[in-house]
């Protein structure tokens, strides 16, 4: 679907065209052209790749989607690959944006999510120094919103461990506890494979041999580099410490069985106590003189009781019980 298609000329908007006139546009001097698309067709692609003359693989991977992030170059032309990362309903759910940028021509292709980039193009356009750089700056516009909506996901992300974290020492939160972390560590390593190939793709468009229709904004793509190198270091924060949260909980888990085994053990000890003097005495030997004994019963009873609270009192005082 298409979303835009609009000709800009030294910073400033000249119309909306139809794609049939893209080519007349990109014929004129300090002009460039740029196009949004939603969930492309494969014949919109077409359409887009006679009129841009776009490089086949690019658009083959464009059309078959579920690419990691990446920035590569075929010729004069770069391509782009971004992953949209948005929540619903507890879950990350991960869509791309395909950028194609020429030297008078971007070239936007989202799919599979509904965050739009409406307001990228209203601040390129009230910035007409910035936008009059051409191509390159559109495609660093894109990549900073695309960067900049991992910093609130990031921020929630921390907020949900430290609400884990106080809930790790509450007695029977245990297992709930373990299934929240991993769900969390899940949702890292949604977020780690957007951005950790992004940091690296990003890294070739401010240093070292930078393509030409990047060369006017490489100061911004350093910008971006910084962001999503704050970020890489961010989720690997979050992620060690969601490691030292496992392990600790997994001690809680321990802790707990072992006091239940050392509550088990006392009274296995207070009862094998009980049970070898009623073994004892239940023998049944003709010459056992606490048979005869008028008081015998009673002071068996009383024995094993004596016996049993000793045993109490010295687990009880060994917090055993």
């Amino acid at each position: 679907m298409l979303i835009n298609c609009i000709a800009y000329q030294n910073g400033r908007k000249l119309a909306d065209l139809p794609i049939a006139e893209i080519a007349d546009y990109l014929q004129r001097p300090d002009c460039f052209v740029w196009v949004a698309l939603k969930d492309a067709s494969p014949e919109e692609m077409a359409q887009m790749k006679a009129a841009f003359g776009l490089h086949e693989l690019a658009v083959e991977d464009a059309n078959h989607g579920h690419q990691r992030p990446k920035v590569e170059e075929y010729g004069e032309e770069v391509f782009a690959v971004m992953h949209l990362v948005e929540e619903r309903e507890g879950k990350l759910l991960v869509g791309e944006v395909h950028t194609f940028v020429g030297r008078n021509y971007i070239l936007s292709v989202r799919n599979h999510n509904d965050q739009n980039f409406l307001g990228v193009r209203a601040r390129c356009e009230r910035e007409p120094k910035m936008l009059a750089k051409g191509s390159g700056y559109v495609f660093y516009a894109l990549m900073d919103a695309v960067v900049d909506r991992y910093f609130p996901l990031i921020e929630k992300l921390e907020t949900e461990l430290e609400a884990m974290e106080e809930r790790i020492f509450t007695k029977g939160a245990a297992r709930s506890n373990i299934r929240r972390l991993y769900r969390l560590k899940r949702k890292i390593t949604v977020l780690k494979h957007a951005v950790t190939p992004l940091m690296e793709a990003a890294g070739k468009l401010h240093s070292g041999r930078v393509p030409e229709v990047c060369a006017n904004s490489r100061h911004y793509f350093r910008d971006v580099f910084d962001h999503l190198t704050r970020i890489n270091a961010s989720l690997d924060s979050i992620r060690d410490t969601i490691g030292t949260a496992i392990q600790v909980n997994l001690s809680m888990v321990t802790i707990d069985q072992t006091e239940v085994s050392k509550r088990l053990a006392a009274w296995a000890g207070i009862f094998a106590v009980a049970t070898a003097l009623a073994g004892i005495w239940g023998m049944n030997f003709t010459h056992m003189p606490e048979l005869q004994w008028t008081y015998g019963y009673p002071a068996a009873l009383a024995v094993i009781f004596i016996a049993s609270a000793i045993l109490y009192w010295q687990f009880k005082r060994a917090r055993w019980l």
